[in-house]
């Protein structure tokens, strides 16, 4: 059984699977900051007075996504199935996250899949 280029970088770094799950549960999760952010842009897009406030007001970077990378999908990405950009994105954020408290430099998503 072949392994997924993921599989074999994450045995090669030492990273634990359920650690990843755990990372990008919390690197994904909102946050008050994120509501506050589609908050901004849902009234700024009704025009009620909105676009005049959005105007001032400049949304502070895209907001998580809330959604972290499930069991389900990792098991299909370490068996090499198929797996969707976003997810492959959260994967990504997670491992550069374990990486970087190595002290190791971050990879990009080619290296991953």
């Amino acid at each position: 059984m072949a392994d997924s280029k993921l599989a074999t970088f994450l045995n090669t770094h030492k990273l634990n699977t359920k650690r990843v799950l755990a990372v990008s549960h919390t690197l994904e999760t909102l946050r008050r900051e994120d509501r506050d952010i589609k908050h901004t842009k849902r009234t700024a897009k009704k025009g009620e007075g909105g676009a005049a406030e959005g105007g001032e007001k400049k949304p502070a970077g895209k907001p998580r996504s809330g959604r972290p990378v499930t069991d389900r999908a990792m098991t299909s990405a370490l068996a090499g199935g198929t797996v969707s950009g976003p997810t492959k994105q959260r994967i990504l954020r997670a491992v550069n996250y374990l990486l970087e408290q190595k002290k190791k430099d971050k990879v990009e998503l080619k290296t991953l899949f």
